[in-house]
């Protein structure tokens, strides 16, 4: 029995970063990202909660950027517009043309990860907005007044699982490392924007937008796995029930 166990875990350890098979590289990737992630989040979330430095950072650079803001109409106007573009009723329907176009296009198991990734991921949000109820920067003369918390941002959470799915659909049908790598940049420079413009217009710090992208980060990594994953088993499935070409029509077109 003993010396059955090594070779037994050889073969789990080995299965596990296999890119094949329903359980493989895929949900190890997927997972290994999550509780990095969470981590990381856990982490920040402490640091606020007990006050650690990075609190007086989130003041002063709150601070300075409400200052120029107030002085800079034009860039303050563009900013407002980027922010309102980018709320929860944004966010959905931008997913939601993204979806429309996922499910004429056959593409059911992407479809699955964004409706889990976006909508999921603003519900998530929410939970965690009013599991730390942390209070707004507060200004004399505030450019927004919001009633809701701070701490994650909701529009910075939004843009990452967006743009961030949109780039990791991008790269995996691309052709050429330069149209693997281009939509990630793009992506992180529209996420990046979006998290600006929330601390310009003095109604986020900076640490409730670092927050939201790794909770982001880590919410569209697990949703794009497991939809890959319940794919996977779906032609595992189909293979053993001995289909001709271990697809089906809809699994085809995914491809």
């Amino acid at each position: 029995m003993r010396n059955d166990i090594l070779p037994r875990l050889h073969r789990f350890a080995a299965a596990r970063f296999s890119p094949e098979g329903e359980y493989g590289l895929y949900l190890t990737v997927g997972v290994a990202m999550l509780l990095l992630a969470t981590a990381v989040f856990a982490r920040m979330a402490g640091a606020v909660v007990a006050g650690a430095p990075i609190t007086q950072l989130d003041v002063e650079v709150a601070n300075w950027l409400h200052g120029h803001a107030r002085a800079n109409g034009l860039l303050r106007e563009a900013m407002l517009v980027l922010t309102h573009v980018h709320s929860t009723p944004g966010i959905l329907v931008l997913a939601s043309i993204a979806g429309v176009w996922l499910v004429r296009k056959g593409q059911r198991s992407w479809t699955i990860a964004l409706v889990a990734s976006v909508p999921g991921g603003q519900i998530l949000n929410v939970l965690l907005k009013h599991s730390f109820e942390r209070a707004r920067p507060h200004f004399a003369e505030p450019l927004l007044e919001l009633s809701t918390y701070s701490f994650p941002s909701g529009h910075a959470m939004g843009a990452t699982v967006l743009y961030g799915f949109l780039a990791c659909y991008a790269a995996r049908h691309a052709r050429s490392w330069t149209g693997r790598v281009l939509p990630f940049v793009l992506a992180l420079l529209m996420v990046a924007t979006v998290a600006f413009s929330r601390m310009y217009l003095g109604v986020h710090y900076l640490s409730d937008v670092l927050a939201a992208v790794v909770e982001g980060c880590g919410w569209l990594a697990i949703c794009i796995t497991g939809a890959a994953t319940f794919k996977r088993r779906k032609q595992a499935r189909a293979r053993r029930a001995g289909a001709p070409a271990g697809r089906t029509t809809s699994d085809r077109l995914e491809q």
